[in-house]
């Protein structure tokens, strides 16, 4: 796996974590005030950032077996 797509999925989940915060602080959806209510960009943006926590989900076993060494 490369470092560039671990850093674009970690930075995805990062976004996804900032918005999801927003919403149960301030009930501000940032992700469709920016890009409208379920657009089809926003709906990309949704999409890559689920993508990008299965993807980590991956690390759990990189990070065991960096241990392992």
């Amino acid at each position: 796996m490369s470092k560039g797509m671990d850093y674009t999925a970690l930075t995805l989940v990062i976004v996804g974590a900032i918005n999801w915060g927003l919403i149960g602080i301030f009930k501000l959806d940032l992700i469709n005030l920016l890009f409208g209510n379920m657009s089809w960009i926003s709906r990309i943006i949704y999409i890559l950032v689920g993508l990008a926590g299965l993807y980590l989900l991956s690390l759990y076993g990189r990070v065991t077996a960096m241990g392992e060494e």
